[in-house]
């Protein structure tokens, strides 16, 4: 499919070698694409040197082939768009409904649900750039074309892409705030299920007390890195599993949920360098 992409040059100076190796450190294979395929011109369509300086102002026009998303759309699922431009999305998934799918005909997910809002605009390319439980409700950052994903894949892995987790708490938890820092392995006991252990893979994660109640402590988390089931392996590892969580040793409720929440996600904008706050109000 044909990708496009507009980006406005922020100072003098810059060459489109050095905005996409040291700015937006992008990968050698979609560099390379982008190379081959004579990818960026200006507004009036005429091609671009790549070793050429810039000036602030100037605005690249970047259009080439590439991979398109393999989804298949199903509308079977309500979605809530949080924040949309035409770089990327963020929206909240429904409690129950997996990020994306895991096996052969599995259709009615998060994703899915995101091809069918994208393909009814005209746009065949999503991606997420990260991913929550099946059982946690929340925010998921879309990725509307390769480069953006690229970009914001970096984002991730360098931690400067900031996702806070809201959930309710079996007990008091003794302190106000806090980092638990407890490595997360397998438990060989269970096929799904996580454990502290010391050979397994290294877990960080801070914690603010915002909420008391005699049964109950309402936490905000953040990660600091991003394992499966970290938030709740950390705090049922501290004797507070989640409310719901059962999984973890919490009671069961009539519901068959926990109370897990990523309602908060904040990075600066990976074109326009604007700082994106969205909060989720479902």
């Amino acid at each position: 499919m044909l990708h496009t992409l507009t980006y406005t040059v922020p100072e003098d100076g810059l060459t489109i070698e050095t905005i996409l190796q040291n700015n937006w450190k992008l990968g050698k294979k979609l560099i390379h694409d982008l190379r081959m395929q004579k990818a960026v011109s200006n507004t009036s369509g005429e091609l671009l040197q790549w070793k050429l300086p810039n000036k602030k102002g100037d605005v690249l026009v970047f259009k080439w082939e590439g991979e398109s998303s393999n989804y298949a759309p199903s509308d079977q699922i309500p979605l809530y768009v949080a924040y949309e431009d035409e770089y990327l999305l963020i929206a909240s998934k429904p409690r129950g409904v997996a990020t994306h799918p895991n096996e052969e005909g599995q259709n009615h997910t998060f994703m899915n649900t995101v091809s069918h809002y994208l393909s009814s605009k005209g746009q065949n390319y999503g991606e997420h750039v990260h991913r929550i439980d099946e059982g946690t409700k929340g925010l998921i950052v879309v990725a509307k074309n390769p480069i953006v994903k690229g970009m914001l894949d970096r984002m991730l892995e360098n931690k400067t892409i900031i996702r806070t987790y809201e959930a309710i708490l079996e007990g008091e938890l003794k302190n106000q705030h806090g980092t638990i820092r407890a490595a997360i392995g397998n438990d060989r006991h269970h096929p799904t299920r996580k454990r502290v252990s010391p050979s397994g893979q290294k877990a960080i994660t801070h914690y603010e007390v915002v909420g008391r109640h005699p049964q109950f402590t309402k936490v905000h988390a953040i990660l600091e890195t991003g394992r499966t089931h970290q938030i709740r392996v950390h705090f049922a590892h501290l004797g507070h599993p989640i409310v719901g969580d059962d999984l973890y040793g919490a009671k069961k409720t009539p519901t068959k949920t926990y109370e897990l929440h990523a309602f908060k996600v904040q990075f600066a904008h990976p074109i326009t360098g604007e700082m994106i706050v969205v909060e989720d109000k479902r």
